[in-house]
């Protein structure tokens, strides 16, 4: 229940827009969320109405409200708005794992707050569910103590079901998960697509003007700025009387 009510926080509503993840659940989520609220305060803020049509009226936004936000949750549409494409696979396996129609199940035997779960989830789990139309996610462990956890055997293996076959894997890398989710559907591993993946900024710059400037203009101007400050103010000559005396 409580880490329920903890998804319900700002910080973690936000937190796929800071990572460039859009999501049009989330979006229509929080329009919902937003509505539903204005709407009550419209409703509650008006003095003329009577307590009883308050409450009807608020019954009625709270269930359109309740209504749009169970819509959106069934909404997986999302775009990934970073540059590096770092929400993403492989535009290779973007492509081969879309064309994977049947479920895939998968066992997790990780504590919820152990480390190598966060890098699973963030690496393999949330990408998998974002490209493959049927994603099923079961964590196994459900001790909230990673020490009494660890006492199980198979701790720390996840299970990929998929196509009435199965495979255990150890790792957090989709390096080595999504080989193995390729050979339980009996499709090749992709090859790279040319001209796809992020190349990155490689720097290729010259720095011999810009040392030029640092060692002979900048001093040089930094010098004539100087003697400039130091120059006697000029004195209009409708202001200097006969014998040089204002």
């Amino acid at each position: 229940m409580l880490e329920w009510v903890s998804r319900l926080s700002l910080t973690q509503t936000l937190r796929g827009f800071e990572q460039g993840l859009l999501s049009a659940g989330l979006l229509l989520g929080i329009v919902a969320a937003i509505g539903g609220f204005a709407a009550l305060a419209a409703v509650w803020l008006h003095p003329g109405v009577p307590l009883r049509a308050k409450l009807i009226w608020s019954a009625v936004c709270v269930t359109i409200a309740a209504a749009v936000v169970v819509v959106a949750t069934q909404i997986g549409v999302s775009v990934d708005l970073t540059e590096d494409r770092r929400n993403s696979f492989p535009a290779a396996d973007q492509r081969a794992l879309a064309d994977l129609r049947e479920p895939l199940i998968i066992t997790v035997h990780f504590a919820p707050e152990d480390p190598r779960y966060v890098d699973l989830r963030r690496n393999v789990l949330l990408k998998l569910e974002r490209v493959m139309p049927h994603v099923t996610i079961r964590l196994a462990t459900t001790g909230q103590s990673m020490v009494g956890s660890t006492s199980e055997e198979a701790y720390g293996e996840v299970e990929y079901s998929y196509g009435g076959r199965s495979d255990k894997s150890r790792s957090t890398s989709h390096r080595e998960v999504l080989p193995l989710i390729y050979a339980l559907a009996g499709k090749p591993i992709p090859k790279p697509i040319a001209g796809e993946e992020y190349p990155g900024y490689p720097l290729l710059a010259n720095a011999s003007p810009a040392l030029a400037w640092f060692l002979g203009g900048l001093p040089l101007l930094i010098v004539i700025a100087w003697w400039w400050s130091r120059r006697p103010p000029q004195i209009a000559p409708q202001l200097i009387k006969d014998g040089g005396q204002p």
